[in-house]
């Protein structure tokens, strides 16, 4: 009992700490490219019985590969976490989770993410995500690393997470993305969206990246360059989406309201963090970035099965 009760409360430890409530960053856009994937011509070349067990596994993969992600980042992060007085609160730094612990919980996620991307290949003959498994785990976990060596950082983040659109496509049809060019304008929205808002969201740290030799673009550039490229990297994104909007037949109007509203969000965001600057920063970051990727989602998933 004392042994289940320490599993426990590890698990409750790690959820806490990692927050799984924001995989709704990337996930809407995992669901949206299996949607694509699995309805070329929309609703009617749908297999409804097909795609709901595949869509349980590219859930299942998506909350799997988060978890392990998020973990090798805390623990790479574990020394600088504890120098940070924004950070120094996180599980491991203030001893609510120990090493051990959140190192098992890491080689579990990673081995049930593999597990569900061999799922793929016993129930649908496709063993692309068990190949690939590897490799996009390295990945996705490496970002913590690379705020050392260089402010391409950012990027590297916003790769991790326009990962998870091809991967759900290739999941549900392996022949998706040489078939569908709209996934890759998808993926590159994710791209530059998810690094724009990182280099917002490193604002807050700007005085200890500079004292510890962390290379993020405000401690590099200073903030208001680094805001410079932030607006770059989100008008990439738009117009990403708007190209991936405008070639795919079956992104319709609801697709085009919804691309307008997010432009919008994006412009809000940057107000939002030129006016108040990271003193709003759960606004500018989490509330607005949130209903981006669910409207998005939403919406594209409306139009792909009403055609």
């Amino acid at each position: 009992m004392t042994a289940v009760r320490a599993i426990l409360d590890s698990g409750r430890a790690v959820a806490a700490d990692i927050k799984l409530a924001h995989s709704v960053f990337a996930l809407p856009f995992a669901l949206l490219a299996a949607v694509m994937a699995a309805a070329p011509g929309g609703a009617a070349s749908l297999d409804g019985r097909r795609f709901a067990g595949q869509l349980v596994l590219v859930v299942l993969a998506m909350v799997a590969a988060r978890t392990a992600a998020m973990l090798a980042n805390r623990l790479l992060d574990r020394t600088l976490d504890a120098r940070n007085p924004r950070t120094a609160g996180r599980a491991i730094p203030s001893g609510r989770l120990s090493v051990r612990a959140a190192t098992s919980w890491l080689a579990a996620s990673s081995l049930a993410f593999l597990a569900v991307c061999a799922g793929f290949g016993l129930a649908f003959a496709n063993w692309w995500p068990l190949i690939l498994g590897v490799p996009v785990l390295a990945w996705i976990a490496a970002y913590g690393l690379f705020k050392r060596f260089t402010a391409l950082c950012h990027v590297w983040l916003g790769a991790s997470l326009a990962i998870s659109p091809l991967a759900a496509a290739i999941a549900v049809d392996p022949t998706a993305l040489g078939t569908q060019p709209a996934l890759w304008l998808l993926a590159a929205m994710v791209l530059g969206w998810v690094a724009g808002f990182d280099v917002i969201y490193a604002l807050q740290d700007v005085a200890v990246d500079v004292r510890d030799g962390l290379h993020s673009l405000p401690s590099r550039l200073g903030p208001d360059r680094a805001l410079l490229v932030s607006r770059g990297l989100h008008a990439a994104a738009g117009a990403a989406l708007v190209a991936a909007a405008a070639i795919d037949p079956r992104l319709g109007w609801i697709t085009g309201i919804a691309v307008a509203l997010v432009i919008a969000l994006l412009v809000v965001e940057h107000a939002t963090v030129r006016r108040w600057g990271t003193t709003r920063i759960s606004l500018a970051f989490f509330t607005l970035n949130g209903v981006i990727s669910c409207v998005l989602g939403a919406a594209g998933i409306a139009d792909t099965l009403a055609r």
